[in-house]
């Protein structure tokens, strides 16, 4: 009875054994897949030095770190170029989908706009959503109204009791530079004009 309770146990513990080495052949073999382009490989925290062409990629799941060579960097993420290393590094912004240094984004995630480098749900003050390119393109601040016309009657400024004056709003030079969406603005209004043109009719234009 003693022998067969020694055998069985001998048995259970050669399955054991024969699991473990298949577990950790398996782990080997998927860290060697994720060890791609690496030059230096851990088994618990994959790449940690990768080949100078390529950019190391290190996030966390729990309180692992692990780590990953990639040729471009994932969205969320910029390249940074280094002597020893080539990092991803993540946008400070969890809005941002692209970015050219940590705090300026290029592109933003569904549902967010891009203003002056930032992600905003609603475009600030000043400012209108363009839903083609998701971005706040600013509003323009019209300059001061001009002065009122002369009171003119078919560009005639006298031999008519009513006529038409206008003045026109320009846009400042630098919102057309900074390319903000206005245009000049003009308004008319009825004005009088003088009954009898003395010394011959009077044309404008």
């Amino acid at each position: 009875m003693q022998w067969i309770i020694f055998m069985l146990l001998l048995f259970i513990s050669s399955m054991e054994m024969l699991t473990q080495n298949r577990w950790k052949k398996q782990v080997s073999a998927g860290m060697l897949e994720n060890c791609t382009g690496c030059i230096l490989c851990s088994e618990d925290n994959g790449c940690i030095t990768c080949h100078h062409r390529l950019f190391l990629l290190i996030w966390r799941d729990g309180i692992r770190q692990y780590g990953m060579c990639v040729h471009t960097c994932p969205p969320g993420y910029f390249g940074v170029r280094g002597l020893e290393v080539n990092r991803c590094t993540k946008c400070r912004s969890p809005s941002c989908e692209s970015c050219f240094s940590r705090d300026f984004c290029m592109k933003c995630k569904d549902k967010f706009y891009l203003y002056k480098g930032q992600c905003f749900r609603q475009c600030p003050p000043s400012t209108a959503a363009q839903p083609g390119t998701r971005e706040c393109q600013e509003t323009c601040e019209p300059g001061p109204w001009s002065e009122w016309s002369a009171c003119t009657h078919e560009s005639r400024t006298c031999g008519c009791k009513w006529g038409v004056e206008t003045r026109v709003r320009e846009v400042p030079e630098a919102a057309r530079e900074d390319g903000a969406a206005c245009a000049a603005q003009q308004e008319s209004r009825r004005c009088r004009m003088k009954k009898h043109c003395p010394g011959g009719e009077r044309r404008v234009g």
